[in-house]
């Protein structure tokens, strides 16, 4: 295997995908999902947060650590706002049911909130935040992820990098989307740098003894650095407590990273919102002053002019356009890695350009 990256197509990926997860156990509509995200995600450029997870997702649901088939329901709350139990399920499954049942109170009471207990690793919040968007409505989402991140000269992690979505309609081509972790790089890309080989800048992250590192491997056994300093750290302790802890879910260090602890649940809380605007702003004019405001944005002059301001989620759509066309690149060892799964799991599906 050379070291260029391999195309496969979009819809071979999601298909070759879909039959890894449904092999593992999850039903069919469930493994489609999954696999649609993983894709979705790719397709957006986020590469860290795609099918480079599948392979430690398959594996969590195949020892047991990850429910295949869960019975996911509502355990406290009433009105606008709920709390569900996941009961382990995969966090694509259960993240889309969070949002589902935040879109279905919003319809009634124009706000909706769910926080999930009991899940794992969901991939990208704007997988979840699209759902509403799709609806007319904003979506918020946030996750709880054990911690991962040290305070600026800190030499232990004290919180996770617990990452923030939200998702805006603005009627037109695409949506204003943006999805953040809350420290300077997600774990997904220190695994990427790993897997092509690749150096770190410094600033990143630190190695287990908190000290920067360019090293990706150094990193990921390491931790991670907030993002704004104090100001990250802040906002990473409040999706901390609106994840976990009001809801009666784990927070903190009662949570169990899915790499460290590849058979044990990860106890992952997930908060989603959706908020139905139809009552107070038409469609026709939200669209308007969306408009104005990219416009905006794009008229504000760039010092180097080969750069232009582009509202949240402008850069996901153009890269979409483009792998939809050419395929998603893959690592070679990625690639090898998705075809000895599917020899092992004995799919039908060939992964292939």
């Amino acid at each position: 295997m050379s070291d260029k990256e391999i195309l496969i197509k979009a819809e071979v990926l999601e298909a070759f995908v879909a039959e890894l997860f449904h092999k593992a156990g999850m039903s069919l509509e469930d493994a489609k999902f999954s696999a649609q995200g993983l894709v979705q995600i790719n397709l957006w450029g986020v590469d860290s947060h795609g099918v480079l997870r599948t392979p430690i997702y398959i594996q969590r649901l195949l020892s047991g650590a990850v429910n295949p088939t869960p019975e996911i329901k509502t355990v406290n709350g009433s009105l606008a706002m709920e709390v569900m139990d996941a009961d382990d399920a995969h966090g694509f499954v259960a993240g889309r049911e969070a949002m589902a049942r935040a879109i279905e109170i919003a319809e009634q009471f124009n706000v909706g909130v769910v926080g999930m207990i009991r899940s794992n690793h969901l991939g990208a919040l704007g997988l979840y935040t699209q759902m509403a968007v799709e609806r007319g409505m904003i979506g918020i989402g946030m996750t709880n992820v054990v911690p991962n991140i040290v305070a600026p000269g800190g030499s232990k992690p004290i919180t996770g990098n617990n990452p923030i979505a939200v998702g805006i309609p603005t009627f037109g081509d695409f949506p204003f989307m943006l999805d953040i972790s809350l420290s300077n790089v997600s774990g997904g890309k220190l695994l990427l740098a790993s897997k092509k080989g690749d150096k770190i800048p410094l600033g990143w992250a630190t190695d287990k003894n908190g000290h920067p590192t360019d090293d990706p491997d150094e990193a990921f056994a390491g931790f991670l650095l907030p993002i704004g300093g104090h100001k990250g750290l802040g906002l990473s302790y409040m999706v901390d407590i609106l994840s976990g802890l009001i809801t009666g879910g784990a927070f903190q260090k009662t949570m169990k990273g899915m790499y460290k602890y590849p058979d044990d649940p990860s106890l992952t809380g997930h908060f989603m919102l959706a908020i139905n605007i139809e009552n107070i702003i038409s469609r026709e004019d939200m669209q308007a002053r969306m408009d104005t405001f990219h416009q905006t944005l794009k008229e504000s002059p760039m010092w180097d002019e080969n750069q232009e301001m582009m509202l949240p989620g402008e850069i996901e759509y153009r890269t979409t356009q483009v792998r939809k066309e050419n395929g998603i690149p893959l690592p070679p060892q990625l690639y090898d890695d998705l075809v000895a799964l599917g020899q092992e799991l004995g799919t039908k599906q060939i992964l292939q350009g």
